[in-house]
């Protein structure tokens, strides 16, 4: 409540709101920018592929990702060198290593393998002066007919669903539980039973 002959309270707590808004007029010049870079990084490192670094196929983390292959960040030392591939050769022919991550499966292990040996059988390895070639005029046909590769290296497909479509409320042949659960009875019951056949066995032994 205001009392006595006093200023009325109007505190300006809104002033140079037009600084603080974000902005994205920049958007068109951003664009360009990135693809001049892309350019630019693309014929620094040509005849390399503009991809990078081959990457190896794996697993996503959690149950919720885990059903889809994406590219990790390298290839193990026991994929290299079921590969054939030396560990500080990888590096140098566009193969990404990463030391700290294990093989938890044999199919994730021979995929990746498959997938090195099929990057090796194609890659072309440049002398380092491209004009002396170690092998004479063919291996410089081959560097001047090399041609830099501006899609992905060896894209990663998803592996195709395994699962049987079947009709709504069809019954399956054979009942998963019921089957556990008889072996489970079987087991538990074995000895009662050889126990109970044998008794029965002598019983009428004695009877003869």
């Amino acid at each position: 409540m205001v009392k006595h002959n006093n200023v009325l309270p109007n505190q300006h707590f809104r002033k140079d709101w037009q600084l603080h808004v974000r902005t994205w007029f920049d958007q068109p010049g951003k664009k360009k920018s990135r693809r001049v870079a892309r350019i630019a990084k693309a014929a620094q490192i040509a005849p390399r592929p503009v991809d990078g670094l081959l990457r190896p196929a794996v697993r996503g983390q959690t149950v919720k990702y885990n059903m889809k292959l994406r590219a990790g960040r390298g290839f193990t030392i026991e994929e290299l060198k079921a590969a054939g591939i030396r560990r500080k050769e990888a590096r140098s022919i566009g193969v990404a290593v990463d030391h700290r991550r294990k093989n938890r499966s044999v199919e994730g292990l021979e995929a990746n393998v498959q997938r090195l040996k099929e990057y090796s059988a194609r890659v072309i390895v440049f002398p380092k002066k491209a004009n002396k070639p170690k092998k004479g005029d063919a291996e410089r046909s081959v560097v001047a007919a090399a041609t830099q590769l501006r899609g992905a290296i060896l894209p990663i497909v998803q592996p195709t669903l395994t699962d049987i479509e079947r009709p709504i409320g069809d019954k399956p042949k054979v009942h998963a539980y019921r089957a556990l659960r008889i072996a489970r009875s079987d087991k538990r019951l074995k000895g009662i039973r050889e126990a109970r056949a044998k008794a029965a066995a002598e019983e009428e032994k004695a009877k003869k």
